[in-house]
């Protein structure tokens, strides 16, 4: 459950400064080395979250980290080591026909991206740019977007392959198929009796698949013009959920602390799932690389903080 963070650039015969050793260990709940599997990361994280938005709460996955240290794989994966959204839905499928006989379910989902502050349909990408609107009771909707029904997560799969390929992804210094925005998977279960009665009761489960862009300083990526702009505009949106993780985990301390869900999309967006009714959990990826000491050490920094967030669901 450790992860200890090694300085490289140490020099382990500099007496002045042998006490100032900048070895760090950070406690999570949970930590896989390289040998860890698609399935071990999947049954330890996400498994049992599934089988709350059977029976109607809400559950979100993150997927942060620097540039390069698999985000994409973690949530995607490949045809032969499907990632967590493939397994997810399985499981989802599964759960919802071992429900009781008389409860009639839908599974609607919708695929979109987060590209420098506008909201891209990855299902149907010619619809533009969509817009967050908040509706009577306050939940945060999105005009416009398609959204699919299906009880198949092999369809599923193939809707997510044909979407990520919409994705806007451009080469970087350090990753050659780099995801310059956010994507959010999100699969709305409505469950409702069929028995016919004047009060039926509806149970509604919300589940959010979020494939975080890559968090990186831009003098790692060298990146000029356009790219620089991307970054710019993923650091903002990174740094406004940061704040936003930072304000939650703070809640019971001894300032009133005001969570400003406004400063991005992405955090309006995700404003039930980080401190409304919803269980969340973030796999922050770190790089082993020592020239990528730096990205690691904020990213797990980052990932400490969240841990701190107490929601009540």
């Amino acid at each position: 459950q450790r992860v200890v963070l090694v300085n490289p650039s140490e020099d382990p015969d500099d007496i002045l400064r042998a006490n100032r050793s900048r070895e760090k260990t950070f406690v999570f709940d949970m930590v896989f080395d390289h040998t860890a599997t698609q399935e071990e990361v999947y049954v330890s994280t996400t498994k049992n979250l599934v089988e709350g938005v059977v029976s109607g709460y809400n559950a979100t996955i993150f997927a942060y980290g620097p540039t390069g240290t698999g985000k994409t794989y973690t949530m995607l994966g490949t045809d032969s080591e499907p990632g967590i959204y493939i397994r997810a839905l399985d499981d989802l499928f599964k759960g919802l026909g071992a429900t009781a006989k008389d409860v009639d379910y839908t599974v609607s989902m919708s695929y979109l991206e987060i590209y420098n502050e506008v909201i891209r349909d990855l299902l149907n990408p010619s619809s533009g740019f969509l817009d967050l609107r908040e509706d009577s009771r306050g939940s945060i909707q999105i005009a416009g977007i398609t959204e699919v029904s299906t009880t198949n997560a092999q369809e599923i799969m193939e809707l997510l392959v044909k979407g990520n390929k919409q994705r806007t992804q451009e080469p970087t210094a350090a990753n050659r198929a780099s995801s310059r925005s956010h994507a959010v998977l999100q699969v709305t279960v409505t469950q409702r009796s069929s028995r016919k009665e004047t009060n039926e009761e509806m149970w509604i489960g919300k589940l959010f698949m979020v494939d975080l862009a890559g968090s990186e300083r831009a003098a790692q990526t060298q990146n000029q013009g356009k790219r620089m702009k991307e970054g710019a505009h993923i650091n903002r949106s990174l740094l406004a959920l940061g704040n936003c993780i930072n304000a939650l985990s703070e809640k019971g301390g001894s300032r009133a602390q005001f969570v400003n869900f406004r400063d991005s999309k992405l955090t309006r967006l995700l404003k039930d799932s980080l401190g409304g009714n919803s269980r969340t959990i973030m796999i922050a990826h770190i790089s082993p690389a020592s020239s990528s000491f730096e990205e690691s050490r904020m990213t797990l920094i980052y990932a400490y903080r969240a841990k701190n967030i107490k929601t009540q669901v």
